[in-house]
């Protein structure tokens, strides 16, 4: 019988995660901004729609306390086979993507990164604690709250509205 992830942590912020670079990122450095946090693929049908618009509503809002947060998996379909030097070269050049790329991880499974229970915890999909695909999004407002998941055929212009809402902008 599967067990619901425990949630162990407050809000995002009382994570730790490693950049792709190898480097460790205190979330608590986002305090106070409205986060999209996204596990992204390479090879993926829905890579080149979801990169521009993760970049359009990035461009758009970056200056206004929002921050996007990309999370590479290769657990659906192995369509991230890359090592996290060829991940940002792809992203860096081809998307020219200038919101933060972490390190590969897992987001389901015993394996899953800490960071991805956490969020599943609180506010699992569909498929309740499970992500379903690639480019599966958390929007979290400037407490650290998840305030709702978007399947991955949602595409992140469509729910906008949701982030100027967190974000007080009109």
């Amino acid at each position: 019988m599967a067990s619901q992830p425990e949630k162990t942590q407050g809000s995002i912020y009382d994570f730790t995660v490693k950049d792709a670079r190898g480097n460790d990122v205190d979330l608590s450095i986002y305090k106070g901004k409205v986060l999209l946090i996204v596990n992204v693929a390479s090879q993926c049908g829905l890579t080149n729609s979801n990169y521009t618009e993760l970049n359009q509503l990035y461009d758009k809002y970056r200056n206004q306390d929002f921050e996007i947060l990309a999370f590479p998996c290769n657990q659906f379909g192995s369509q991230e086979p890359g090592d996290n030097e060829q991940i940002l070269d792809f992203v860096c050049t081809r998307f020219k993507a200038e919101f933060p790329i972490f390190d590969k991880v897992d987001v389901n499974g015993d394996d899953a990164a800490p960071v991805y229970k956490f969020l599943k915890s609180s506010k699992g999909g569909i498929f309740g604690d499970s992500i379903e695909w690639n480019f599966s999004k958390f929007l979290v407002d400037k407490d650290g709250n998840v305030v709702n998941h978007y399947k991955p055929e949602i595409t992140p212009l469509s729910f906008e509205e949701d982030i100027k809402k967190l974000l007080g902008v009109s």
